[in-house]
């Protein structure tokens, strides 16, 4: 679906390296060149680099900031990108360091010389994030370059293509995510969705489709409710990864409206293109699962997706219906536009049933007020449990994924009480709406289960490029996930 240039792990050579064509990024220090290779190259261009940083325009870029060379002496390169390096930045500088050469450097050939380079595997990561395209409904540019192929050099290459392997498996369940969330909802419907995923068995996950027909035997009301105006059948996929021992595994629930209408409570028409990512929780869960199959992750992870379309028809829920969950209590149905939380309450209460997990994160597209609360910087974090929260919240900040976690509190869940029903599934009013949709969540959350909600309504998707990537799915939280595995869950 997306297409990515292939990154090949080379030693060092400077006679290739002079023939080389494309464009070639070097690392320069505040005060020049300063490493073997950087010196090199500024020999064979005549002094180009020296030049530049010695000139007012160094002083002046900042740390991470590209400038091109264009046309250099003694080079088949078409250019030379030169990245402002400080030797003290850290994998998160240089991962977008990365990112940077990746947008300077566009299609076509390009090299990157990384010896004597600290965190050169993360580099390596940036550009991968960052050349992602999703262009499978676009005709080919013939102006435009053919897709090129990135090298990085080393002295040290087969250590560092060791180093970035687990990497490569990062960036590939990143962009699965965002192939997912890119999608239009005709061809991504919840039939498609289901077979993407069955797909992940090659790499060793076990995958498991449920049916409407099995959903309703299990009791999962809530869910066929939003999904019933449509002509997509609901589904529920559970992917499964044991790659530790005999310990329960931390389940991970995503929501999948493939595309969110409204329902009768029927969405303003500007706008409602957006909602083909609705399902970004699901493409959230799908991306860190395959990111764990493709690294060998050592632990038991389950990655559960409720899959619906919330559409109106004449079959369709209406506000005022009660529809009854899987764990039995009652819904009233005030907003059918508030529906991904009844899809998460039934998928919730069965990961817990079947799998009785070590602890369970919600991952969705929930609410417009979380955009309202903490714009496009952060994916709010609710929680029953500190020390799991702030594991998370540990893991988004070391992979440099904003998340910030808001208040809880029974004042919050009072607004849910219904007059003929056990609950509503909105509040009574606007006021802290992302809150009162974690309170109703956690209704579905069993005694003893530690458990994290994840609002994802402002960083699923941005209206522009940045750092890591092109505008559209960011793939927000397999990084961070995939960290929260790896530090508390594998020995």
């Amino acid at each position: 679906m997306s297409r990515t240039p292939r990154i090949d792990f080379l030693p060092h050579d400077a006679d290739t390296l002079y023939a080389t064509p494309g464009r070639v990024a070097v690392f320069v220090g505040p005060d020049g060149p300063e490493s073997a290779v950087a010196r090199g190259l500024d020999e064979r261009t005549g002094g180009a680099l020296s030049r530049l940083a010695s000139g007012a325009r160094w002083g002046r870029t900042k740390t991470g900031e590209v400038i091109e060379i264009a046309v250099p002496a003694g080079l088949a390169a078409e250019a030379v990108l030169v990245v402002r390096h400080d030797l003290d930045a850290d994998r998160l500088a240089m991962r977008r360091m990365g990112g940077a050469i990746a947008a300077a450097a566009g299609r076509g050939e390009l090299t990157i010389l990384a010896s004597e380079l600290r965190h050169a595997d993360e580099v390596a990561l940036g550009v991968a994030l960052r050349t992602y395209r999703f262009d499978a409904h676009q005709k080919p540019d013939a102006e435009e370059a053919p897709e090129g192929q990135v090298r990085i050099m080393s002295d040290e290459s087969e250590a560092l293509a060791r180093a970035a392997g687990p990497m490569a498996a990062i960036a590939e369940g990143v962009a699965f995510t965002r192939d997912l969330v890119n999608e239009p909802a005709n061809v991504l419907t919840t039939d498609d969705f289901a077979a993407r995923l069955a797909a992940m068995q090659e790499l060793g996950l076990e995958v498991e489709i449920l049916e409407e027909d099995e959903l309703a035997r299990l009791g999962m009301g809530a869910l066929l409710a939003v999904g019933q105006g449509s002509v997509s059948p609901s589904k529920v996929v559970v992917m499964r990864w044991e790659g530790g021992g005999d310990e329960p595994p931390l389940a991970l629930v995503g929501k999948g409206v493939v595309f969110d209408t409204g329902g009768i409570s029927l969405k303003p028409a500007g706008g409602m293109e957006d909602m083909t990512m609705d399902m970004g929780g699901a493409g959230t869960v799908a991306g860190t699962m395959r990111a764990l199959a493709l690294r060998r992750a050592k632990a038991n992870v389950v990655g559960l997706v409720g899959l619906v379309e919330n559409m109106p028809s004449g079959n369709a829920t209406r506000p005022g219906d009660v529809v009854r969950s899987m764990k039995g209590d009652t819904i009233e149905v005030i907003n059918t536009d508030a529906e991904g939380r009844l899809v998460l309450a039934d998928v919730m209460w069965y990961a817990q049933e079947r799998f009785k997990p070590s602890g369970m994160i919600d991952l969705a597209t929930l609410t417009g007020a979380i955009i309202v609360a903490l714009g496009h910087e952060n994916t709010g974090v609710f929680s029953n449990e500190d020390g799991f929260a702030e594991a998370l919240l540990a893991a988004a900040q070391t992979e440099g994924e904003g998340a910030w976690r808001l208040p809880m509190g029974e004042a919050y869940d009072k607004v849910l009480k219904s007059r003929v029903a056990d609950m509503r599934n909105v509040g009574t009013g606007r006021e802290g709406g992302s809150i009162t949709a974690a309170q109703f969540l956690k209704r579905f959350v069993q005694d003893g289960t530690p458990w994290i909600h994840l609002d994802i309504a402002g960083t699923a998707s941005l209206k522009s490029d940045w750092a890591l990537g092109p505008k559209g799915a960011t793939g927000w939280g397999v990084m961070a996930l995939n960290r929260l595995v790896a530090d508390r869950y594998e020995g």
